[in-house]
Formats: C-alpha cells, structure tokens, sequence
C-alpha cells in the first residue's frame, strides 16, 4: 500500500530529529522487519527503528488517523524507549489512550517522554533485522544506477543550508539597521518613504 503523503511527512520529520545530532550517533532505518515475513508467529514490522552508540533502541510507531491508531494491527513498541508519532490533531484526540510507558512525537518534537524498558526481544534479533533492512536499502540505492546522485544531492542540500544560513544572518543585521535608524516601526517608516 502506498503511504499518504501526511505519512512520508512524519517519516521525513522523525528522520530529521534523529539525525540531526551533528556527529552521528544515532542510526535509523524505515519498515524493520522482525522475525521473518513467511507467515510465522512473532513477525513484526517496526514503523521506524533506530539503534545509537550507547546501545539504546528505539521504536517508532507512525500513526496518521483515528483508525490506524485504533486499528488492531501490532504495535510493534520492542525498543528500550518506544513512541508514537502523530499530527497535533490525532494526539489531542488519543492522549488519555496513550499507554503510560510510551512516549510521543509530533513530528520531530517530543510532547511525551518514553519510560525506559527492557527489550522485549532480545538483542540479536533486532540487530539481525537492523541489518537486513540497512542492506534492503543500501540495494535500492545500488539498483537506482547512480548512488553518486544521493551523495551528491546531499553535497546539495548542505550547500543550500549554508546559504539559508548567511541570507538568515544577512537579513538580521539589515533589520537592526534598520530599528536603529528607523525605530522598532522600521516597516512602517519605509512604507512612508517608498510612497513619496
């Protein structure tokens, strides 16, 4: 089933919060599969997993509408910290339904902290799953005929960033030059003057 774009959203939020530590030391994968998809009890799929340099997992549940929260599909909550991710909207309507351990996300900001767990499968089975999945898409990236565009579009995406950056800076210098000639009505003073 393809996901909704209000999905690929929360994805590319939760993603971002992760990852955005500086010196990476947290790792994340999407749609981690636990155990084996051939039917067998115990196969689980984890919305998003990530495992960081202190040896912590943690799990992602994405959850978009009343019914996919409410669905009876597995919560896949496995991880030393577990949460769901939501839009404002779903969580104001589910939060007395929010189990007291699990944490929540909107989008990339925490709202509600996770209760430390135990793991509840053991290690070597999520590090086996972390893997597959990491070589699932590492093959996909291989098979687009060009993993040079992704290190290159990211080359791109830091390059914009920086740019973002300094017009950010530049325009707030330009502002206090403006407040300090022009007052902390600056914008109205200039609409003034650009009408003679």
């Amino acid at each position: 089933m393809a996901k909704t774009e209000l999905t690929l959203k929360l994805e590319e939020q939760i993603h971002s919060k992760t990852n955005s530590k500086g010196m990476k030391s947290e790792f994340g994968l999407f749609e981690v599969t636990i155990g084996f998809n051939d039917g067998r009890p115990g196969y689980e799929r984890i919305d998003y997993l990530t495992y960081d340099t202190k040896g912590i997992w943690r799990c992602y549940e994405i959850k978009v509408s009343l019914s996919d929260f409410r669905s009876k599909a597995k919560k896949s909550f496995v991880g030393h910290y577990n949460y769901f991710v939501l839009t404002q909207d779903l969580y104001d309507l589910v939060k007395e339904e929010v189990p007291n351990h699990i944490g929540v996300y909107i989008g990339s900001n925490c709202v509600k902290r996770a209760k430390r767990q135990e793991l509840a499968v053991d290690e070597e089975v999520l590090k086996e799953a972390f893997i597959r999945a990491g070589a699932r898409d590492a093959d996909k990236l291989y098979r687009c005929n060009s993993p040079m565009l992704l290190l290159d579009a990211e080359r791109k995406m830091k390059k914009f960033e920086k740019q973002k950056q300094i017009a950010h800076q530049e325009l707030r210098v330009l502002e206090h030059k403006l407040r300090k000639r022009f007052g902390m009505k600056w914008e109205e003073e200039l609409e003034l003057e650009e009408m003679e």
